[in-house]
C-alpha cells in the first residue's frame, strides 16, 4: 500500500480517532496496558447512527463527527483498516432471535456480519468466543464481554496486527544502571543502524520526549516514546500522538548536539576502525503487554453515560424494541519482539573469528538512545498516521539463558 493517498474526509476521521487514542491515554492508570481506538471507534458511530435524545448528543461528542455523518464515517474507517497491510479488521453483530432491526440500520453495516443467539447462552457464548480467537489469530481468545438473559445485541469489532522489522534486532540481556527495572535481567534488544533520523527529541508542555521509529515491512511501523521520569503516561502517549500527525515538531537525531539531548538519548564520540556517518545506536526491551479495559468505567470518555440509563431505549434508529447498553469492554494483547511487532524471537549463538586488536585510528558520532525504564508503543499506519494500537509497558520481558539443560526458550 505504499504510495496510497487517503481522501481528505478520511484523514479527518483519522484525526478523531487518534484524538480517542490521547483522551483514553489520560484515563488510563499508570501500569503497563495496550488498548485500540480503531476497535472502538466504529462501534460507537454505529450506536450513534441509531441513537436518540441524550444518547444521540453524547456519542456525536465523543466521536468529534454528528451523528448523521456517523455511520458513514465508520464505514470509511473499516474500508481503510481493510486496505492496511498486516492487519486483518472484522466486524460481527449478533442479536437475540426475537430481536426486530431497523432494516435501515443493519442495511448500513458491512454486509455479513449479522447473526443471531437465541436462549442456550452457553452455545451462543462460544460461538461468540470462537469469533474473537479466530478474527486475532488466537492472541484474544474470547469476547470481552458475557452473555446474560438480558442480552439483546452484541456489536462486536476485532483487529489484528502483525509487522516484521526490516532491521531485525540482536536479543542480548539487558541490566538497566537504574530506574524501576534495576536489578532486573531483561531481554533487551540492540541493533545499530546509519539512520539516526530514525529518532528525535520533542518538547511539550508536559516535559521532553524522546521518540523512535521502528520500521515494519508492510506499511506498519511502531514508535516507542520515552518521557521524562517526572511524566505520566497519558502525557507521554499524548505527546506520542502528536509525533505520529506531526503535530509536534521534532529534533531529528542528525541535528542534535552532543551530550545528554533528551530522555534515555545521548550524542557522543566513539572510537572506530573507519570513518563512518553519524549512526543510531538503540537498545529496547521485548515484551508482551495485555490488558482488559472496562469501557463504561470511563463512560463518558465513550459518550456511553446516557447509553447506560435502562430506565428508558436510547436505540430507536436501532430496533423498536427499546435498548441501553448494559456492558462495554475491550480486551487487548502486544507483543514486540527481536523479530517484529507480535513476533516470535529467535536466540542463536554466533562466534567470531579470533584475530588481532583492530587499531582505533578514527571516531564517529552515535546517537545512542535505550528504552530501559517504562516507556510508551504506537503501532501506526504509515500512510495515513492512524494509529491502530498503543500502550504502556512496565513489565519488559526476563531474559531467558537458552540452549542449556533445563532451560526454557523464551516466549514469542
Amino acid at each position: 500500500m505504499e504510495g496510497r493517498r487517503v481522501s481528505k474526509v478520511t484523514e479527518e476521521t483519522v484525526r478523531r480517532v487518534n484524538g480517542l487514542t490521547a483522551r483514553w491515554a489520560h484515563a488510563l492508570p499508570g501500569e503497563g496496558t495496550v488498548f485500540s481506538a480503531p476497535g472502538v471507534w466504529p462501534l460507537l458511530a454505529f450506536l450513534a447512527d441509531g441513537a436518540a435524545g441524550p444518547a444521540r448528543a453524547e456519542l456525536a461528542g465523543a466521536l468529534g463527527v454528528p451523528a448523521e455523518r456517523a455511520a458513514g464515517a465508520a464505514r470509511e474507517l473499516l474500508a481503510h483498516l481493510a486496505s492496511v497491510s498486516g492487519l486483518d479488521a472484522a466486524l460481527g453483530l449478533w442479536t437475540y432471535h426475537a430481536l426486530a432491526l431497523r432494516e435501515e440500520w443493519r442495511a448500513g453495516l458491512p454486509a455479513g456480519t449479522h447473526g443471531v443467539f437465541g436462549d442456550d447462552l452457553v452455545t451462543a457464548q462460544e460461538r461468540l468466543d470462537a469469533w474473537a480467537a479466530e478474527r486475532t489469530g488466537g492472541l484474544v481468545e474470547r469476547m470481552p464481554v458475557t452473555l446474560t438473559r438480558d442480552a439483546r445485541m452484541v456489536l462486536a469489532g476485532a483487529l489484528a496486527l502483525r509487522t516484521q522489522w526490516r532491521q531485525p534486532f540482536t536479543e542480548r540481556p539487558l541490566r538497566p544502571d537504574g530506574g524501576p527495572w534495576q536489578g532486573r535481567t531483561l531481554r533487551g534488544l540492540h541493533r545499530r543502524s546509519v539512520r539516526p533520523d530514525r529518532v528525535g527529541v520533542a518538547g511539550t508542555p508536559d516535559g521532553f520526549v524522546t521518540a523512535l521509529t521502528v520500521p515494519g515491512d508492510n506499511g506498519v511501523d511502531v514508535h516507542l516514546v520515552l518521557g521524562e521520569e517526572r511524566m505520566t503516561p497519558g502525557q507521554v502517549l499524548a505527546a506520542g500522538v502528536g509525533v505520529v500527525e506531526r503535530g509536534l515538531p521534532l529534533t531529528a537525531g542528525g541535528a542534535l548536539q552532543h551530550g545528554h539531548v533528551g530522555p534515555g538519548l545521548h550524542v557522543e564520540q566513539q572510537p572506530a576502525t573507519a570513518p563512518e556517518p553519524r549512526t543510531l545506536d538503540v537498545t529496547t526491551v521485548a515484551y508482551e503487554v495485555r490488558a482488559d479495559h472496562d469501557l463504561l468505567a470511563a463512560a463518558g470518555l465513550f459518550g456511553l453515560t446516557a447509553a447506560t440509563d435502562t430506565d428508558a431505549g436510547h436505540f430507536p434508529g436501532v430496533s423498536p424494541y427499546p435498548l441501553a447498553v448494559g456492558e462495554a469492554r475491550q480486551s487487548a494483547v502486544a507483543q514486540f519482539g527481536a523479530l517484529g511487532f507480535r513476533a516470535a524471537a529467535v536466540t542463536a549463538v554466533m562466534p567470531v573469528a579470533a584475530g588481532a586488536m583492530p587499531q582505533y585510528r578514527y571516531e564517529t558520532t552515535v546517537v545512542r538512545v535505550a528504552f530501559d525504564r517504562p516507556f510508551a508503543f504506537l503501532a501506526v499506519d504509515r500512510d495515513s498516521r492512524l494509529v491502530l494500537a498503543a500502550g504502556w509497558v512496565t513489565e519488559p520481558a526476563p531474559y531467558q539463558v537458552t540452549g542449556l539443560p533445563g532451560a526454557v526458550p523464551p516466549a514469542p
